[in-house]
């Protein structure tokens, strides 16, 4: 189901693009502290008194009113009792507030209450003769009534045999979508049905969020806190994510999303892929040093989400997942050694890089996390239309290399190390083992610790398709996958090895940061957890 979402403008799309654009506008806005804006903004955006997308405009007013709130990284308020949307707003407008955990929201009353995992028999059963559903259910949960089969829930174990020996494809999986895209297995029901996060065991991948088709689940933004601190004279700088190309609809366009950026207020904006060719050579070098020697195989770093997931599920292995600093955070700090003061805001697919932002075992120097689909609720509430923009000239950020711009797209960061180590051993032979979506992230990690994998690098992306899957992407997966990799190849440098900056991994390693823990698992599931 995400996937088929994925890329496609639906009224889903429209309503929470709608919310980021109101939130921004007001933002912006010279309000003198006053943010009563805020309470109309249902009105607005669910405008007369018949339903268009719900049984009642009241629930599609207040389901947006919750969006809202999260948008501003407060808390929902719940239907139990009357309240303002704009109440604690005072508080969030400070420019330094981040969002109150839990960062991954369900909206209880705008969840469908969806059924849980369940095979059903479809009118299309024939009641044929063989009955091969029934003869290969292992539990005789299959029966028929009035010639056609019956799955008994009770009995049935979700095998799916029954689904595959239909000649008729009769038999349908049933899953709510939520769930189903959870590598996780993070969601369950209440005593309503619906839908609830054990943030004990969510990694904030945001795939659920992406998922649903009823709009119930959002992440909180930093939209209005980034604004605030930009409108309070700070020196606020962007760092864009690889996965940027083809978001926000030009094919790299440097030159105008510079300009775009300085437009929303950004003192300057840098290229993510700097930090990716640092990591990769961080990566190669960890490889080359422990592997098999120390450890028996070495996992990538870059995905927190993966990363969180096979600390927290394989402990004992924590220490054969990459001490590497992640892009975000080396690039983070190779701005804060030129911009000590500045506010830093990282832009890109991930919702997981909001809780890696907060981690204070790792200081990643991030200030604030945005999302593609945040960043361009802001332009269009500034009316930023960003290929139409004249630009600077200059037509690309300079320094990163092919490699490096890479790692959006799956299997990009483990060819990037690989590239890295052949620099100076082109006779090594590197074994890579590459999975997508943390169902068979779990998967990789389960054969590595049988032994499957000694020797290999592993890497792991809990979004299927990589960073240009993830939940605060724009664009179709596949369309900007191709765009990414168009856009490596017109770097100057192909190997992550040619980056400028590498001479400075040393300064910006802290001896503090190579702690292979559950420190960071830890505080990032109690991050998520938060009052919840």
């Amino acid at each position: 189901m995400a996937e088929a979402m994925r890329g496609v403008y639906t009224s889903l799309t429209k309503i929470r693009r709608t919310v980021f654009r109101e939130v921004a506008r007001i933002a912006y806005e010279d309000t003198d502290g006053v943010y009563d804006e805020f309470d109309d903004l249902p009105y607005e955006i669910i405008s007369g008194d018949v339903a268009t997308y719900r049984e009642s405009v009241f629930l599609e007013r207040a389901i947006v009113g919750e969006r809202i709130r999260l948008a501003m990284g407060l808390p929902m308020q719940g239907a139990d009792r009357p309240a303002k949307i704009s109440e604690g707003t005072e508080l969030a407008a400070k420019p330094e507030t981040y969002y109150e955990p839990p960062l991954i929201n369900i909206i209880n009353f705008a969840c469908n209450a969806c059924a849980e995992e369940k095979y059903v028999v479809s009118n299309l059963c024939q009641g044929c003769l063989a009955h091969p559903c029934k003869e290969v259910c292992p539990k005789d949960a299959i029966s028929f009534i009035d010639g056609k089969a019956h799955i008994d829930q009770e009995k049935c174990i979700k095998c799916g045999r029954c689904r595959q020996a239909c000649p008729y494809t009769a038999i349908a999986h049933w899953q709510r979508p939520c769930a189903a895209a959870c590598g996780m297995n993070a969601i369950g029901s209440d005593e309503q049905g619906r839908a609830v996060i054990d943030y004990d065991k969510c990694v904030s991948c945001g795939q659920c969020l992406v998922s649903c088709p009823f709009g119930a689940i959002a992440d909180k933004s930093q939209i209005f806190q980034i604004i605030q601190a930009i409108r309070a004279g700070e020196e606020v700088i962007a760092a864009v994510a690889p996965s940027f190309v083809g978001q926000f609809g030009g094919r790299g366009n440097v030159d105008k999303l510079r300009e775009a950026f300085k437009k929303l207020g950004f003192a300057g904006v840098e290229e993510v892929a700097i930090g990716a060719d640092l990591c990769a050579v961080q990566e190669a070098g960890y490889f080359l040093e422990e592997v098999p020697e120390k450890i028996p195989f070495m996992g990538t770093s870059c995905c927190p989400a993966w990363s969180v997931m096979a600390k927290k599920e394989f402990p004992e292995h924590a220490g054969c997942i990459s001490m590497a600093l992640t892009p975000m955070v080396l690039t983070a700090r190779l701005i804060r050694e030129q911009h000590p003061t500045a506010k830093i805001v990282f832009v890109g697919p991930c919702a997981a890089k909001k809780l890696e932002a907060m981690r204070k075992s790792v200081k990643s120097e991030v200030d604030f996390v945005l999302t593609f689909e945040e960043m361009a609720g802001m332009m269009e509430a500034k009316g930023i239309e960003y290929t139409k923009l004249k630009g600077d000239g200059a037509s690309d950020f300079d320094v990163a290399s092919a490699s490096g711009r890479g790692f959006a797209v799956a299997g990009g960061v483990a060819q990037a190390v690989v590239d890295a180590i052949h620099k100076d051993h082109p006779d090594m032979e590197v074994k890579v083992a590459a999975a997508q979506g943390l169902e068979n992230c779990r998967k990789m990690m389960k054969d590595a610790v049988k032994g499957k994998y000694d020797g290999y690098l592993l890497e792991g992306m809990a979004c299927p398709g990589g960073c240009v899957a993830g939940a605060g992407t724009i664009q179709a997966v596949s369309k900007t996958a191709a765009q990414v990799k168009a856009y490596s190849k017109k770097s100057p440098h192909k190997l992550a090895t040619e980056n400028m900056y590498n001479k400075y991994l040393d300064v910006l390693e802290r001896a503090e940061d190579g702690v292979r823990s559950e420190d960071a698992v830890a505080e990032s599931l109690e991050a998520q957890k938060g009052e919840a």
